[in-house]
């Protein structure tokens, strides 16, 4: 039998990869582990490209992966931050109707935030004011368990954690080819080199699907990739917002709206809006790669949604191609804002599963085959969740591997 290089690999040095990376080294101490990532470093796409928000839990459908992970990825996060000594601060939140039409969904959140464990208040206009004076809604709910940290740090961290535990991380590494024997499974790399494991982790994000398909497997799901654009406010205006704001969700989309955040530097994140990228990286409108837009626009799921949700996403594209229309959503929630107050800011892309039909995936998606274990729809809040998420997916090809169970991470 061919000698093989280590025991697990996992493909994607994002926060999952590296949470279940250090997951595996807790859970089953002399597992060989190794982490592959095409980027020179961890945290370049999803994890390092948004607000930064730790999210309580309370949007997510009770009983869901969502709403488990999250509730308890939240206390899970802030433990982390604090022993680590990562920038993070627990802000709490205000969810804000500013239209009567709200007013019922607002009241199914506080509902569902009770289901899920959640504490939660319901705000008048002026209660709303000794929050954020400058706020302006009809009714709101205060959630106190949300907070902000940097989940790149919190990624750099787990990865140094996993590093001391025996894990080698590679970067660098982009994976080009996937091959599978009964008792083993072997990764090319864009430079030539093969690795060999009992068993692989496809932790890909924005890729998630194409490794699927490298390793033989039918992810049954596509991701299409949405495009989160940012602006923040002037310095000398971030004194309009203590904390984090938010706009009462559409329940048909798993986006949350144009919101305000007050980051761990004090500045003031406005976003993101959600539109179609034109790659999976493509994090300007002038990023394209044909053959991933190709692939994109022949998938039948692509077309079912833009013929379901086609008002929807007409509002997101006039408010990315005119600041004007985005200041105007910002208002709803901040009257006094003006176009000036507002600077572009770097911008995200979601990995968002969307089935065949059109459906956009709106839970967390964990997949196994034989030797593989395919984490297939991970956006937020899966930053938030990373340390059960990790643990979740190490419990799963540990078992595969019969190496024992998962113990807490701390």
């Amino acid at each position: 039998m061919t000698a093989l290089d280590c025991d697990v690999l996992v493909i994607g040095g994002g926060i999952v990869g590296m949470s279940t990376a250090y997951a595996i080294t807790r859970a089953a101490p002399g597992t060989r582990v190794t982490v592959l990532e095409k980027e020179a470093g961890p945290a370049r796409h999803q994890t390092g490209r948004n607000s930064g928000v730790i999210h309580s839990g309370i949007y997510y459908r009770p009983g869901s992966l969502k709403a488990r992970f999250a509730a308890r990825g939240a206390a899970e996060m802030v433990k982390f931050c604090a022993e680590h000594g990562i920038p993070h601060e627990v802000t709490g939140k205000l969810i804000v109707a500013t239209e009567r039409s709200e007013l019922p969904r607002l009241h199914g959140l506080v509902q569902r935030g009770r289901e899920n464990g959640i504490p939660v208040r319901e705000l008048g206009p002026a209660q709303i004011a000794e929050y954020e004076p400058w706020v302006r809604g009809l009714a709101a709910i205060h959630v106190g368990t949300t907070g902000v940290c940097d989940f790149g740090a919190v990624a750099a961290r787990l990865a140094r954690l996993a590093q001391d535990a025996g894990a080698s991380v590679r970067y660098g590494a982009r994976v080009r080819t996937i091959g599978r024997r009964p008792s083993a499974v072997a990764v090319r790399t864009a430079d030539g080199t093969v690795l060999r494991a009992r068993a692989l982790v496809n932790c890909a994000g924005l890729h998630c699907d194409r490794v699927a398909r490298l390793a033989g497997d039918d992810p049954g799901m596509r991701i299409v990739p949405f495009r989160g654009e940012y602006y923040e406010l002037v310095p000398s205006r971030a004194s309009l917002v203590n904390g984090l704001v938010y706009p009462v969700p559409d329940p048909a989309f798993p986006f949350l709206g144009v919101h305000l955040t007050r980051g761990i530097d004090g500045g003031v994140h406005i976003g993101p809006n959600a539109v179609p990228a034109l790659a999976r990286e493509g994090y300007a409108w002038h990023t394209v790669r044909p053959q991933e837009l190709a692939g994109t626009l022949a998938y039948p799921g692509s077309w079912r949604i833009a013929r379901r949700h086609w008002r929807y996403g007409a509002g997101e594209l006039r408010r990315s191609l005119s600041k004007r229309a985005f200041t105007d959503a910002v208002r709803r929630l901040l009257p006094d804002v003006t176009a000036d107050d507002l600077i572009a800011a770097p911008a995200g892309v979601r990995a968002q599963a969307v089935l065949p039909d059109g459906t956009l995936v709106d839970d967390f998606l964990i997949s196994q085959s034989p030797r593989i274990v395919h984490v297939l729809n991970a956006p937020s809040p899966a930053a938030t969740a990373s340390l059960p998420i990790g643990r979740e997916v190490a419990r799963r090809v540990l078992e595969t591997l019969g190496a024992g169970r998962v113990r807490g991470a701390r």
